[in-house]
Order: structure tokens, then C-alpha cells, then sequence
């Protein structure tokens, strides 16, 4: 059976980080025969060439919503998709404010760009793309961009859910289940809750509703990062009972009968 991993190109999120890049907020590289390119938001290139990753070989893009954190290296990305312009090739998939542009916010992409792609589809809650053997089902969410959506991936080796930035609802923690692997954008720590956001309370809920076998922290803001995001996670798994790690830059997560962590070099970690 193949293996499924997941390179955690950048960690980091919200505008302080992504500001000062304390952590990347380069995004999570999905490889299971198909390569996606979850958020790349600014980092994502030059953490591509520090984990020695061609940006040429991606199939796909995925955006969760109209934010810099989530899409500011796609377009340059999707120049490496395309082979330099030569070529239609790749696919995008985001919500309406990143494609077409809602209000103040966006459109993200450049319709030179879009036209560089073999396929552009705009996606809601609830909508459904195969690609590459890959299901990849768009979920809902509640964030200050009204079209954000997380993803639900079914891969060769089982499901894994990105829930992007959002507020907790049964509604939302209820399209993840199942999921072997759980990836929460959780911006802040412990009695931090903000709008908009999940947070470590957020975090141990959706683990002991979904029970998957791996919960992932990541898009971890600037007081999330000062508070010890290893006691953020320990806290997660002492609530819950589910193994929870909060994930680094580079990190490797492989995918079979078993779920392996490494930094990304080949060091195992966990």
C-alpha cells in the first residue's frame, strides 16, 4: 500500500506572525500520488526549496478562504504549476471570495493567473471534487470571510480533515467525522478565545467528538506560539484522550497502517 504523507511547510498564522514569519505560513503539502498545495500563504515557496520539493510537480491548490495567510504564494505557484506559462495544467480549488472577490475582500487571484490553470472551480460547504483518486469534499466554516471552507480528504490510506479558521459548531465538528488525521487551525491558547477562531478548548472538543487517531495543531498565532504550544497540545490530549501533537515547520507526517512523525529530514520525532 502507498503511503500518504503530509509536509508541514509553514506553521505559523494570523497577521503577527505572518508578518514577522516567527513560524512560515507556508501552507501543508498533501502527497498521496497526487500532490495539493493546502493555504500557501507567504513562505510557502522558499519552504518548498527547503524541504527540496519541486513547485512544479503540485496538481493542485487549495485555498480555505480570502486571507494573506492562506493564499499569498499562489499565484507564483501556480507559474510553477503551469510550467512558466507555457501550458495549461493544475487545478484551483477555493471559495467564492478568493476566485471572484465578495465585498473588501479579494478576488485573490489574478484572472491571468486563473486562465493559466486546466481547471478553476468555486467551492462551498458541502461541494465535492475528485482529483487524482483523491475526494476532496469542501466543509463549512464561521470566519470574518463568509465563504471560508475547511477540506475533507480521502485518501489511499483514509481521511483527513483541515478545519481552517472558524468558530466551534456542532454543525462544523460534525462534517469531520471519521477523520484518521485532524488538522485544526487553533490561532489561540487557553482562555484566549477570540471570534472567528478556534482555540485549545476549541481544539480538545473536536478531538473528543471526532476521536480520530492524530490530532494536529497548526496556524498557531503569536500568543498561542508564547504560551508553549507543547502544553497547549498536552492539555488537548489530557482533556480528550487523543494523541494531539502541535506541528512545527518541516514536519512530516507519513500515513499508512501506522502514522509516523519526522521533522521532514528523516528524523524521527515521534
Amino acid at each position: 500500500m502507498s503511503m500518504t504523507r503530509l509536509l508541514f511547510l509553514g506553521t505559523g498564522g494570523g497577521r503577527f506572525v505572518t508578518l514577522t514569519q516567527e513560524r512560515s505560513t507556508g501552507g501543508i503539502l498533501l502527497d498521496d500520488g497526487t500532490r495539493l498545495h493546502i493555504d500557501p500563504g507567504p513562505g510557502a515557496l522558499s519552504a518548498l526549496r527547503r524541504n527540496r520539493v519541486d513547485p512544479n510537480e503540485t496538481d493542485a491548490i487549495l485555498i480555505s478562504h480570502c486571507h494573506p495567510d492562506h493564499y499569498a504564494n499562489a499565484e507564483v505557484l501556480i507559474e510553477g504549476i503551469s510550467s512558466f506559462r507555457r501550458e495549461r495544467k493544475g487545478t484551483l480549488l477555493a471559495p467564492y471570495s478568493v476566485i471572484k472577490g465578495r465585498g473588501d475582500l479579494g478576488p485573490a487571484i489574478s484572472r491571468y493567473h486563473l486562465k493559466k490553470l486546466d481547471l478553476v472551480k468555486t467551492m462551498k460547504g458541502g461541494d465535492v471534487h475528485d482529483i487524482g483518486g483523491l475526494k476532496i469534499t469542501a466543509t463549512p466554516s464561521i470566519h470574518s470571510d463568509p465563504d471560508t471552507i475547511g477540506f475533507k480528504i480521502s485518501t489511499s490510506n483514509g481521511d483527513i480533515s483541515y478545519v481552517a479558521d472558524t468558530e466551534l459548531r456542532e454543525s462544523i465538528v460534525d462534517q469531520h467525522e471519521g477523520a484518521r488525521i485532524l488538522i485544526l487551525a487553533t490561532t489561540r491558547p487557553l482562555r484566549a478565545r477570540i471570534p472567528h477562531h478556534l482555540s485549545t478548548e476549541d481544539a480538545a472538543y473536536f478531538a473528543e467528538c471526532i476521536g480520530p487517531d492524530l490530532v494536529i495543531l497548526t496556524h498557531l498565532g503569536k500568543r498561542f506560539l508564547k504560551d508553549d504550544p507543547n502544553l497547549q497540545a498536552g492539555w488537548v490530549h489530557d482533556k480528550s484522550g487523543i494523541e494531539t501533537i502541535a506541528a512545527m515547520d518541516d514536519m512530516l507526517v507519513t500515513m499508512g497502517k501506522n502514522i509516523e512523525i519526522s521533522n521532514g529530514r528523516g528524523d524521527n520525532v515521534h
